[in-house]
């Protein structure tokens, strides 16, 4: 593909199996259930709102809503139990073969690399690595709305400073990666789930399926 001039990737799902880190988590999510299930609610409306000034503080507020607590507790909370809480089961994970690989020949080639996700990439430490390779590290929260908002991928793609035609965003996430990108103006990669894989069974909606990382390197830049 030559005409790309920038390859961005979301995290969760995309970068790491996600079933590694729902197998590690459970208990932790489990004796937090209440807490995590009204947190998810309070997520959904957030994926679906315009950009906020005040994201964090409107976040605080649909929880404090949903679990009849003031603000400033539910912000505590989501602080502790999310941003804080969840950082030391990232440390046990390993990301995807093949992404290391793919993130050297594209500086090697002088492809920029970008990652924007959901939730905090510092959550992630140095993303296993991956960090001191990326032209931009960027979450969508501090963009003031999640994925997928044509306004996050435009912030995202003013930062890289490539127009979005020549980004190819690789996301795990029908609405908020393929979706949300395409209507911005990019080129989608999808990585399959496992049913799809079995299937050989890709998304039409996405310019590329993929379902491992050597084989994105082969269709990106071979």
């Amino acid at each position: 593909m030559k005409e790309i001039e920038a390859i961005a990737f979301d995290i969760d799902g995309t970068l790491y199996s996600d079933m590694s880190l729902y197998i590690r988590i459970l208990p932790y999510f489990l004796k937090r259930l209440p807490f995590f299930l009204a947190y998810n609610r309070a997520r959904k409306i957030l994926h679906r709102t315009a950009p906020l000034a005040d994201f964090y503080e409107y976040q605080a507020r649909l929880l404090a809503e949903e679990l009849k607590i003031s603000s400033q507790d539910a912000k505590k909370m989501i602080q502790e139990n999310v941003y804080d809480g969840m950082k030391p089961f990232f440390k046990k994970i390993k990301a995807f073969k093949g992404v290391h690989t793919l993130f050297e020949e594209c500086k090697k080639r002088n492809i920029k690399i970008g990652i924007l996700s959901d939730f905090p990439p510092e959550q992630k430490g140095d993303i296993w690595g991956l960090s001191p390779m990326c032209d931009v590290i960027m979450g969508s929260e501090e963009c003031g709305a999640l994925k997928p908002s044509i306004y996050t991928f435009g912030s995202f793609a003013k930062a890289l400073n490539v127009p979005p035609e020549k980004i190819l965003y690789v996301g795990n996430s029908i609405r908020a990666d393929i979706n949300g990108a395409k209507k911005a103006g990019m080129k989608t990669a999808y990585i399959m789930p496992f049913w799809r894989k079995i299937l050989n069974k890709k998304l039409a909606q996405a310019d590329i399926s993929f379902k491992n990382y050597r084989q994105l390197k082969k269709i990106v830049l071979e």
